[in-house]
This record gives structure tokens, C-alpha cells and sequence, in this order.
């Protein structure tokens, strides 16, 4: 038994054009768009971003995102002012209790992210 991949489905919230154009400003790319679900991808990872909302799930849904250079994303999110433009909250990278650096960004529906390297 191999898997070879997991996409999860991540809630839009209440305003799934907003939530698509996020990720498309975070820079994540667009390979399969309806009305009801888009796939992203970065690299080789995909999750599929579902119109679906329901604020208690959004509000316990965390995702960790594994990336080569952490401080490099910080100032890509820096950079093109996500956190100003949708009104969420960004952390800097700092040392986790854990054991690993991670940066933490809130999307627009409230799912947290945690960029690690």
C-alpha cells in the first residue's frame, strides 16, 4: 500500500471568488476551476479549495505547508501586502515550541497556515 499523494479540501468561506483570487495572489496556480471547487497547485502539492462554508470548521482547519526557504515566503507575503488586502493576520517565522521555524497566515475564511521549513 502506497499513497502517492493528499489534497484536501479546503473551505472557501462565504466569498469563494475572494478566496480564489488569495491563492492566486499568494501565487499558488489555478489547474482546474469551477463554481464549486479549484484546484491549486505549488510545486508538486495540490489541494483542492472547495465552495463550501461553515465557520466552525474554518475557524479548526489548520494546514502545514513545508517549503524550502521560509523566510523567503515571508517576504513574498510581505511583498505583495496579502495581509493588508484581505485583512488577515501574518506572522514572521519564529521557532516553534515543536522543535521547527514556521511562519502562520490566516486566509480569508479563517484556515489557518502554517509555512515550515
Amino acid at each position: 500500500m502506497r499513497a502517492i499523494k493528499l489534497r484536501p479540501f479546503v473551505p472557501s468561506g462565504a466569498d469563494y471568488p475572494l478566496a480564489v483570487q488569495f491563492y492566486v495572489d499568494l501565487g499558488f496556480e489555478i489547474i482546474f476551476a469551477s463554481e464549486e471547487l479549484t484546484i491549486f497547485k505549488t510545486s508538486e502539492l495540490e489541494f483542492h479549495l472547495q465552495n463550501y462554508h461553515n465557520v466552525e470548521l474554518q475557524n479548526n482547519f489548520m494546514l502545514e505547508l513545508c517549503v524550502q526557504d521560509l523566510d523567503t515566503w515571508w517576504k513574498h507575503i510581505q511583498d505583495i501586502g496579502v495581509a493588508e488586502k484581505y485583512n488577515i493576520k501574518a506572522n514572521p517565522p519564529q521557532l516553534q515550541s515543536y522543535g521547527k521555524r514556521a511562519l502562520h497566515l490566516t486566509d480569508p475564511a479563517g484556515v489557518l497556515w502554517h509555512f515550515t521549513e
